[in-house]
């Protein structure tokens, strides 16, 4: 790899950004850095709140402009919101910025991995299978598109699949 070159997770919630980015951050002495949990820390408030007193666009504001900050920094890896690629302006500055990764993940695993997580305001309905998979089918066209790499998570453990992406990011820099 580049030098300094940052490292920007994409994917749906319970793809593993935040998991394995840690990993990877830890592999590549980068410093690993998560857009949502940033949002919090600098708000003061978690997001569900952001949510229910701003609504979804309130948040979205708010991730564009963290995206745009921690985007800029060098030698990070940025595990960001499942969301985060809506937005066209997101994407350019990903794309900008760093290598994109899209954790794809298939929709069992994602609904496995998020079953218990009460912090994930687009998954308290009645249904949370059925609205990951609709929000799968929305957004995978922008994960696709912003990607530089596209890798399966699988049911590797947590530490093979950093490793595995590592190799990745290598040959992808060559």
């Amino acid at each position: 790899m580049k030098p300094a070159q940052s490292v920007f997770l994409v994917g749906p919630m319970g793809a593993g950004k935040t998991s394995i980015g840690r990993q990877l951050a830890e592999l590549l002495h980068y410093r690993f850095l998560d857009s949502d949990h940033e949002i919090e820390s600098r708000a003061g408030v978690t997001i569900p709140w952001i949510f229910d007193v701003e609504g979804e666009e309130g948040f979205r504001r708010r991730e564009q402009a963290m995206l745009e900050e921690l985007s800029l920094l060098p030698a990070v890896v940025l595990a960001t919101g499942g969301g985060g690629v809506i937005r066209e302006s997101n994407r350019q500055t990903l794309r900008k910025n760093g290598i994109v990764v899209y954790l794809k993940a298939d929709i069992e695993a994602l609904v496995a991995r998020t079953r218990h997580d009460k912090n994930r305001p687009l998954l308290q309905t009645a249904n949370p299978s059925q609205k990951l998979n609709q929000l799968l089918t929305e957004r995978e066209p922008w994960y696709q598109d912003v990607a530089d790499i596209v890798f399966h998570t699988g049911e590797q453990d947590v530490k093979t699949a950093a490793r595995t992406l590592l190799d990745q990011l290598k040959q992808f820099n060559k």
